[in-house]
């Protein structure tokens, strides 16, 4: 038989996965092969740059072929909590497997997975506010970027719909091969929450951790700047062609990457404070789903939130 998954990171982003992973993979325990393979997320098969990920299950398979009999195989994707079938087809496929699921305060994590979407060229509404005031024109498909594959990433607000994810997986797997864990605890106890993960994934917990911080947040420090690299990145127009054949045939690769090292300094800074408005709309609209996970998880997040005294 092929070698399957044993366990899966299934999100969300800007939640810590990134970092999971890493701290996970330099441990001869564990083996990664891609990251974020998605192929229970048939829309990420779809747009896979290069056509890296797998696109069927045997290519799925063969990421794992190369796993040592005594390592704990991977599959590190933080968009699989949010969609609607992934973990039933994940049961179907591995019932034995471990799950892994990080939640964050929903104010801020919104703040920052916003932030990601624009860095990644997904969302081209670099205001938050606005963005999620496009919500309900995107669900009918309109205000949709030039470019996106995925227009379901920029509906915000369904990300925060903790406990009908949580339910899917529990619906397809037993309580005792399920893991949920708080982005803040494992902020503040990276080596402690790692310890914990290996215990749960049945591994040795004694080991070395090198404590690692992944793809943190930034912001746009120049939006014309921003606007034009994402015009001449997804522009299927004969000047956008133009320039990046112009731009091939006159540099090296070396040059290419420092002037595009160079340009991502200007293009990226480091996040503003927080609209505290914006934060509070947020943490008002988001009250009934933190109350909601915090019976659900038997967790008093509304404390370890700050949620008490929210109106």
């Amino acid at each position: 038989m092929s070698r399957l998954p044993d366990f899966f990171i299934v999100g969300h982003p800007k939640c810590g996965t990134s970092a999971m992973c890493q701290m996970l993979r330099r441990d001869p325990q564990i083996y990664f092969n891609l990251k974020e393979p998605g192929f229970f997320v048939p829309e990420l098969r779809a747009g896979a740059a290069g056509g890296k990920r797998p696109g069927t299950l045997a290519e799925y398979l063969a990421l794992y072929a190369d796993a040592r009999p005594d390592q704990l195989a991977g599959d590190a994707t933080p968009w699989y909590l949010a969609s609607a079938n992934a973990a039933a087809d994940i049961a179907e496929l591995q019932p034995e497997a471990r799950v892994i699921a990080i939640l964050r305060e929903p104010a801020s994590f919104l703040r920052s997975l916003h932030a990601q979407q624009v860095q990644d060229h997904v969302e081209t509404e670099i205001d938050l506010r606005k963005a999620l005031l496009l919500e309900d024109a995107r669900r009918e498909g309109r205000h949709i970027p030039p470019g996106c594959t995925r227009p379901h990433e920029l509906l915000y607000s369904d990300y925060v719909r903790y406990v009908e994810q949580l339910q899917r997986f529990h619906a397809v797997f037993p309580p005792e091969q399920i893991l949920v864990l708080i982005y803040d605890e494992f902020r503040s106890d990276n080596e402690g929450t790692m310890r914990r993960v290996l215990r749960f994934l049945g591994a040795d917990d004694t080991v070395p951790i090198e404590v690692f911080d992944a793809n943190p947040t930034v912001r746009v420090r120049s939006p014309r700047l921003y606007q034009l690299v994402r015009s001449l990145s997804f522009g299927h127009g004969p000047l956008a062609r133009a320039a990046g054949s112009t731009i091939k045939a006159l540099s090296s690769r070396r040059l290419r990457h420092r002037a595009l090292a160079a340009q991502r300094r200007l293009q990226w800074g480091r996040p503003e404070p927080p609209d505290r408005e914006l934060m509070l709309e947020l943490r008002r609209r988001f009250k009934d789903e933190v109350l909601a996970v915090s019976e659900y998880l038997d967790r008093d997040l509304l404390a370890l939130w700050g949620y008490e005294d929210i109106g």
